[in-house]
């Protein structure tokens, strides 16, 4: 590392004892990079075993990594905890400006511990921590607590204003945090772990400056990683029409998982593409710090005043692919307004899309097959009807019953109630992601660190191999290298949008001017070293194998693979717990 960068400096607050310290963790930021790598390291030695996600000595942990500043597309926060989905390891990650305004705040990571008696609030403006009364703004929508700190709390320099809304207060196992309103730590519940903890919100700004190692060789780098990422077409698509670019190819290969995975393709599903949202909504596109893409899209939602025609106000909201995904073909709403309406209740409210659409399938199809009743839900869920959708949302926080407690920890806890396994997409405890696209995506699932698409790309996988023969061995290798190397770019937090720009020779050459030597070999072996130590944190918290659920719905509907079999999928499992025990080594 650099002499005296302020990456090694780990800011550690007590919420218990209003207080803070520095300590310089030259060691791990060494070794392990920054982002997942050190996070799985702080998360080893802050979190007791065996605790319950909701103790106050359940650490969150924020880190970035070098590149961060520095390159383009290095623009991710990552997040560590213990789930209280999962019970688990938590893991999420965030882009927007959390990761520029920790690192020019002076820090590689932050280390939250400990609960307040009363809600609070935490700024963090470079080297001052102070701790703010919250009752103000407990309660409050996350926009309206956004709002109230962006006027309270002007700051400087890059800021960053992290908040929850009432669902991670009412402690709803999969509620997220929310980061400058349009991008999230969404899954595995961090949000319901600040509610535990009375942490409100958290403000970061931090005017610091960045030093490299050799000033020419980085402008000249600068403009070549610049000019590759805005060369790249699969950038350009997420540029023009946003991850939604993703709906119409997924739908006719039938790999687009619908009403509950019943089928995997939506026959509605033109009306609720990228393409569509982007002729029919498309307010404004955004981009994280440090990002020239911008795939965030912004739909402008307009709607009317009750009891006043005549006025109207206008809601920008934030959509992509998963979100499409989880509240409109999995729910068969083909309504893109309908969509927006059911997402912006879920923004407001501070929940994991991509798991409130997914418990609300498993909702709809247990009501269709009597499995619950109106005394349980309070109404009739019905494939497409939004508004009793928006009604169920608002219920799953509120908690009127004991049906509704239940939604809020889960679909696989809600199963395991009232029934149908059988259908309740769940992986590992976490909600599926979108993709019905073959073995590669659920191995990916089931595999994974996080148990998410991004762990391991297994869809991609899928895709790739579309006709073509390969064995579970194979798969389970492909998914292993893929996510070990993963854990590198997640170590230095870079988007992995751009992970074909950033090889394993291109990252050996701007981690040296950064600072770090090392060579392919060491880079590798380290990959596979922090996706061990996370495996090492699951397996501490009762994690296992032999026990991973796999729902047979994913094996009678029809993927682009034809067919699943079970016994394909536990050999890939039992390959892939070989490879990260040792006992089978890669080339």
């Amino acid at each position: 590392m650099l002499l005296n960068d302020p990456l090694a400096k780990v800011l550690y607050i007590d919420l218990s004892r209003r207080s803070f310290w520095i300590e310089y963790r030259q060691d791990l930021f060494e070794k392990y990079l920054g982002g997942v790598g050190v996070a799985s390291m702080l998360l080893k030695e802050e979190c007791p075993e065996g605790i319950d996600p909701f103790d106050p000595k359940n650490p969150i942990i924020f880190a970035v990594g070098p590149l961060v500043g520095l390159f383009p597309m290095a623009s991710k926060t990552v997040a560590m905890f213990k789930s209280p989905l999962t019970g688990n390891l938590g893991e999420s990650h965030a882009g927007g400006r959390s990761a520029a305004s920790i690192r020019l705040a002076g820090y590689g990571a932050i280390v939250i511990k400990g609960a307040s008696d009363i809600p609070i609030y935490l700024t963090i403006y470079n080297d001052k921590v102070r701790f703010h009364d919250g009752r103000a703004i407990w309660g409050t929508r996350s926009t309206v607590a956004g709002r109230a700190l962006r006027e309270k709390e002007p700051g400087s320099g890059i800021r960053c204003i992290m908040r929850i809304g009432v669902a991670g207060e009412r402690l709803v196992r999969y509620a997220c945090v929310i980061t400058e309103t349009f991008r999230h730590f969404g899954r595995l519940g961090l949000g319901a772990v600040f509610g535990s903890k009375k942490l409100k919100a958290i403000v970061i700004a931090g005017n610091n400056t960045l030093q490299v190692k050799k000033g020419k060789i980085y402008k000249e780098a600068y403009k070549e990683i610049f000019k590759r990422i805005l060369n790249l077409s699969a950038l350009k698509k997420y540029h023009d029409l946003g991850t939604p670019v993703n709906i119409l190819p997924l739908n006719k290969i039938k790999a687009l998982p619908t009403r509950n995975l019943k089928t995997a393709f939506f026959e509605e599903a033109e009306k609720i593409s990228g393409e569509h949202f982007a002729e029919n909504h498309l307010g404004r596109r955004l981009a994280c710090t440090h990002c020239p893409i911008a795939c965030i899209h912004l739909a402008a939602l307009r709607q009317p005043y009750k009891d006043e025609p005549y006025f109207y106000k206008t809601t920008f909201i934030s959509y992509d692919y998963e979100l499409i995904y989880a509240l409109g073909s999995m729910l068969g709403i083909g309504d893109s307004v309908g969509i927006l309406r059911l997402l912006d209740e879920i923004e407001i409210l501070g929940l994991d899309a991509i798991s409130t659409g997914v418990v609300l399938a498993w909702a709809t199809e247990a009501f269709e097959k009597g499995l619950i009743t109106e005394k349980e839900t309070e109404l009739r869920p019905k494939w497409g009807d939004y508004e009793s959708y928006i009604n169920m949302v608002r219920k799953i926080v509120t908690q009127p019953n004991d049906f509704y407690k239940t939604l809020a920890l889960g679909v696989d806890e809600a199963a395991k109630r009232y029934g149908g396994e059988e259908f309740a997409l769940a992986f590992g405890k976490n909600e599926m992601p979108g993709y019905h696209t073959g073995p590669g995506s659920y191995l990916g699932f089931l595999t994974g660190a996080r148990h998410s698409h991004l762990d391991s790309a297994g869809y991609s996988f899928d895709q790739k191999y579309l006709g073509k023969e390969f064995t579970s061995k194979d798969l389970a290798i492909a998914l292993f290298k893929e996510e070990s190397y993963r854990q590198i770019l997640c170590s230095l937090v870079i988007c992995l949008f751009a992970r074909s720009v950033y090889d394993c020779q291109t990252v050996l050459r701007l981690l040296d001017i950064a600072g770090f030597t090392m060579n392919e070999t060491t880079l590798r072996q380290l990959g596979e070293e922090i996706l061990k130590n996370k495996y090492q944190f699951k397996l501490q918290e009762g994690f296992s194998f032999k026990n991973l659920r796999i729902p047979k719905r994913i094996l009678e509907t029809i993927s682009p693979h034809g067919q699943l079999k079970e016994d394909f999928l536990r050999e890939a499992i039992n390959v892939y717990q070989q490879l990260l025990e040792g006992k089978i080594f890669l080339d």
